[in-house]
């Protein structure tokens, strides 16, 4: 098995939120104690957290379930129970999660360092403490805590490089970044001795750029075929494109063909032909070289792509290559990074609901909205928050103007009563 790996399948679950306590307080000479049941411990949530020090996936080949600890019960003496643990998963820079069921975004980790939460714990319940009114002075029961659902999500490691060197296998790639950079790929006259990406760095005029060797591509890799999407998501980051071409055709292939090829890869991967592009005519130090140099250029010509002819061997043209590089990168937007399309650290899901109204009140009624205000902690600003954007998100904000609901009005859900605000 390779030991690089840069798309896995793994299933995470938060934890359970413990159950709040039925209790009543007991002490000599105190005939009738009230409810002093405590509440249950909130469940650990599930963290990422982008390590600089990994560079591959391949540790979740070997574990891809993933649980935080659950909450523990309340109990008497309005002791609430431990929080569980969170549980940090960490990943290499540049890992983009996505959500298995909808293929949506959820997270970017391409910042070093960076911590964000996949999933929330769930809240604990609360014990019969908070249950006890004048009329109802004895209160035999409390809630349960919120139990967390398990999730399934893709991680894709997607290489954070400014340049990407890309073109056919064996056209010199790794020999390039050898000679520009300190970076010590494995170098071998065969096809598809690079398997994997090679990062390197290029100091220049004190500005560093960040140049990928990306594994070779072949004919139906956009479908793919040989090394196919393992090579073609490390490129969709890249902010310009070095195509290398082995400008000699000591191989017997022709470079224009390699260049329209590599191309209409590109094209049909997405929108990756539209990068910025420098065309890097290697092996120039090889018999024919000269000839075949001077038709790509006339076949680059109207593309307006810049063309630079370069020996790895001798070490031969690479000034003026890495000037118009760090120039053109000047120039260009910042790596790109994958916005998150949903947002899964929620401890419930939406259920079906309906609007009633009450008099002047407007009520909420439906499966999931007492799962939901469980969930939620009033007197923290973060959970609150949660709260409104979850409400916007369920559609019952639209489903409350339909219905009549104008700035001021009051709003019911369970035994809670907000002000509607637009």
């Amino acid at each position: 098995m390779s030991n690089f790996v840069d798309h896995v399948k793994i299933t995470v679950k938060a934890g359970d939120g413990g159950n709040g306590s039925v209790s009543f307080h007991r002490e000599k000479f105190v005939l009738n104690g009230g409810p002093d049941g405590g509440d249950g411990g909130n469940g650990g949530d599930v963290l990422l957290f982008a390590d600089p020090n990994m560079h591959t996936l391949l540790d979740f080949r070997f574990k891809t379930k993933y649980t935080a600890e659950n909450g523990t019960d309340g109990s008497g003496g309005r002791c609430t129970g431990k929080r569980g643990e969170s549980l940090t998963i960490k990943v290499p820079v540049g890992t983009v999660v996505r959500d298995a069921d909808s293929g949506l975004v959820v997270a970017d980790m391409d910042q070093p360092g960076e911590t964000r939460r996949l999933l929330r714990g769930g809240k604990g319940g609360w014990g019969n403490q908070h249950f006890a009114t004048s009329t109802r002075q004895a209160p035999n029961f409390a809630k349960p805590g919120v139990k967390t659902e398990i999730h399934t999500f893709l991680l894709e490691l997607k290489t954070i490089a400014d340049v990407g060197l890309v073109g056919y296998p064996n056209v010199g790639k790794s020999t390039i970044l050898s000679v520009v950079t300190a970076a010590k790929p494995k170098i071998g006259n065969y096809h598809f001795t690079t398997l994997t990406p090679n990062l390197g760095i290029v100091r220049r005029y004190g500005k560093d750029m960040v140049l990928a060797d990306i594994p070779g591509l072949i004919e139906g890799a956009s479908e793919g075929a040989g090394l196919g999407h393992a090579f073609l998501r490390h490129v969709e980051r890249t902010r310009l494109l070095m195509h290398v071409i082995d400008v000699s055709g000591c191989e017997g292939r022709d470079p224009i063909e390699d260049f329209d090829q590599i191309n209409l890869e590109l094209a049909n991967y997405g929108e990756l032909s539209q990068r910025p592009q420098i065309v890097v005519c290697n092996k120039t130090d090889l018999p024919g070289a000269e000839e075949n140099l001077e038709r790509l250029k006339a076949h680059v010509a109207p593309l307006g792509y810049p063309v630079f002819a370069v020996s790895a061997a001798t070490h031969q043209g690479f000034d003026p290559l890495l000037d118009t590089a760090l120039s053109m990168l000047d120039e260009l937007p910042p790596i790109i990074h994958f916005e998150e399309e949903v947002e899964l650290d929620e401890a419930v899901k939406p259920g079906t609901f309906e609007i009633v109204k009450d008099e002047d009140v407007y009520e909420v009624v439906g499966s999931a909205m007492e799962r939901l205000l469980d969930s939620v902690n009033f007197d923290d600003e973060e959970s609150l928050s949660w709260f409104h954007r979850t409400l916007r998100r369920w559609g019952v904000i639209d489903a409350l103007r339909q219905a009549g609901a104008t700035e001021g009005d009051t709003v019911r859900i369970i035994d809670m009563e907000f002000d509607f605000v637009e």
